[in-house]
């Protein structure tokens, strides 16, 4: 192993959570005080660092993992990741600790709950970020994880020349304040986001609309599920429909596939349109992807 750059960089780290999912599928959520019978339960290797590395790999991004586990963590999961030839020099198993694992349950109208142990990506604050092998990146994309680790993160990279992605997802809504969210955009020069998580962004900066972030990030790019794509450039606005999917699998995790697909466009220059058109097949392929 060696810490001297390579030539050319390799295009994108992403930081952020390798999970065990555990799905369990039920008719319907139970109410207070009741138990209802699980129909169907598998496990999966998951989480949104993890489902973006393999999908922006599989279209042929140089993609690496900055990532925290627990001892536990199942070694097939991990020669899964190295299968998908991702970089794994950030990849690290902690003593003493479970690893991160989200309990999804599903009922057959669609509906989702989720509830996670964080294991060690709960609290980053004394772990040590990235060698000098930083350097051999081009992008690094910031998504869930502890804000004080990612934020500094997001700050060395910066300082190495790297550009930076954010996209907190869910987290937005219980990890991040306006204060730690600002400093995030301020290093950053794209932001990702469902609906929902682009609202929040917005009330953070204290303007109701999607474009008042441009004051802030020169690119917003959100996901609509069945409405398609729009990304907000200070240079206009694109919309994408969506595809019509026939599911085969969960669509946790179609989010995080089409940041894969969206990279593998933008990495070959393609227009900021093509790169959400790309990003909306990779998320379909996903939702039909076989269990």
């Amino acid at each position: 192993m060696t810490d001297e750059p390579s030539e050319p960089p390799r295009q994108l780290l992403v930081s952020g959570h390798v999970n065990v999912d555990r799905f369990l599928r039920v008719a319907q959520f139970p109410s207070a005080d009741r138990t209802v019978p699980i129909r169907r339960n598998r496990t999966a290797l998951g989480g949104t660092a993890a489902n973006l590395a393999q999908v922006a790999s599989s279209y042929g991004v140089a993609t690496g993992l900055v990532s925290f586990v627990g001892e536990e963590f199942p070694r097939t999961f991990e020669r899964k990741l190295r299968d998908a030839q991702i970089d794994l020099r950030g990849f690290v198993r902690v003593r003493g600790s479970s690893t991160p694992t989200c309990f999804i349950v599903e009922d057959e109208r669609g509906g989702q709950r989720t509830l996670i142990d964080q294991g060690p990506m709960g609290d980053l604050r004394t772990a040590r970020l990235p060698g000098n092998w930083l350097r051999e990146y081009a992008w690094l994309h910031l998504t869930t994880g502890d804000p004080v680790f990612q934020l500094r993160l997001g700050h060395r990279a910066r300082e190495l020349g790297l550009r930076v992605a954010a996209d907190p997802a869910q987290e937005l809504h219980y990890r991040w304040g306006p204060r730690q969210f600002l400093q995030l955009l301020g290093t950053a020069e794209m932001l990702f986001g469902n609906r929902d998580e682009i609202a929040r962004a917005t009330r953070f900066v204290g303007h109701g609309f999607p474009k008042a972030l441009l004051e802030h990030v020169p690119l917003v790019v959100r996901t609509e599920g069945r409405g398609g794509a729009t990304a907000f450039s200070r240079a206009g606005t694109v919309h994408v429909p969506a595809l019509r999917a026939h599911p085969s699998a969960s669509a946790v995790g179609a989010g995080d596939a089409f940041r894969g697909g969206f990279y593998a466009a933008y990495f070959g220059g393609r227009p900021l349109g093509e790169c959400l058109s790309a990003g909306v097949r990779a998320s379909t392929r996903w939702i039909e992807r076989p269990q």
